[in-house]
């Protein structure tokens, strides 16, 4: 992935966020593999930072892509790449950490656990 020219990448707190998006709007979460196991948003799409150039076609067409991770630089990071390649996407500040904080509904792929932030 390469890195785009720097500038201001538009952001929002996890509390700005409605419980259920915007119709026509996506979560996506970049985080690791590890850290989306353990918790996770539930309807957040899952691709790693490190995939992400490869599953472009993966990224749901919507018309406006919140982007999350542990605490907001990767998907900053993710957010400006998106935005300067044709999608209108957000930084979700303070990413999970934040959405965790508030209480905000968060599932986890290990049965039985409860769902935490890694």
């Amino acid at each position: 992935m390469t890195t785009p020219p720097p500038g201001p990448v538009p952001g929002v707190q996890p509390e700005e966020l409605p419980e259920r998006l915007p119709e026509n709007s996506a979560l996506l979460d970049v985080r690791e593999s590890n850290e989306w196991q353990v918790g996770h948003a539930p309807e957040a799409v899952h691709i790693p930072m490190s995939e992400l150039v490869q599953r472009l076609d993966e990224i749901p067409q919507a018309d406006q892509v919140y982007v999350v991770c542990r605490s907001g630089g990767r998907s900053a990071k993710v957010a400006a790449y998106l935005n300067a390649n044709g999608w209108d996407a957000v930084n979700v500040e303070r990413g999970m950490n934040g959405w965790s904080a508030i209480g905000k509904p968060m599932v986890s792929e290990e049965t039985g656990s409860e769902p935490y932030v890694l």
